[in-house]
């Protein structure tokens, strides 16, 4: 059955790796990737992880959940690999049309994030304070603790875990009806 699968962490937490793993897990699988919707800006484009951000993080994420939501009608099981804050969770779930999605944060330790964003190469996105900024957001937010999955491990061990949570409905979240 399709489904939409949110991968979500600050920078750094392996968002796109295990993204990638798990969606070679499923025989009819999408793979949506936030920052391709980023991407897409082309002139007055503000650093998203910057206040002044707000409406434009807003309009980028609706636009990717849209496509990840039309994606799984489609019939596809869906991997969104984003930085889906937890404050933009409602507005995400909402815009994929969908009445449920399944919530996974990566969350290892600080310095594991911020060693990797530190060490990137070729990347977009390699701001070391911004990182742990995000990270602090992910770290201190209300977020239901069955939604995340801690320590460091590799890929693939990460993805079977975010599989096993799937699979027992841990990670599923209901969508709000809009207005409601």
């Amino acid at each position: 059955m399709a489904a939409l699968i949110v991968v979500t962490g600050p920078p750094g937490a392996g968002k796109s790796t295990v993204a990638r793993a798990l969606s070679a897990r499923y025989p009819r699988s999408a793979l949506v990737t936030g920052d391709s919707f980023f991407a897409f800006l082309d002139q007055g484009s503000i650093a998203p992880w910057t206040p002044e951000a707000h409406v434009q993080n807003e309009v980028v994420i609706t636009a990717a959940a849209a496509a990840a939501g039309r994606l799984v009608t489609g019939g596809y099981t869906v991997v969104y690999d984003g930085v889906v804050d937890p404050r933009f969770l409602d507005t995400f779930g909402v815009a994929t049309g969908l009445t449920r999605v399944h919530y996974a944060v990566l969350l290892p330790p600080e310095d594991t994030c911020v060693g990797r964003v530190e060490s990137r190469v070729g990347h977009g996105f390699t701001d070391v304070g911004a990182a742990r900024h995000m990270f602090a957001q992910f770290a201190d937010a209300d977020i239901d603790e069955r939604h995340v999955v801690r320590g460091v491990s590799d890929p693939e061990g990460l993805a079977s875990t975010i599989v096993g949570r799937f699979d027992d409905g841990a990670l599923e979240r209901v969508v709000p009806r809009p207005g409601g």
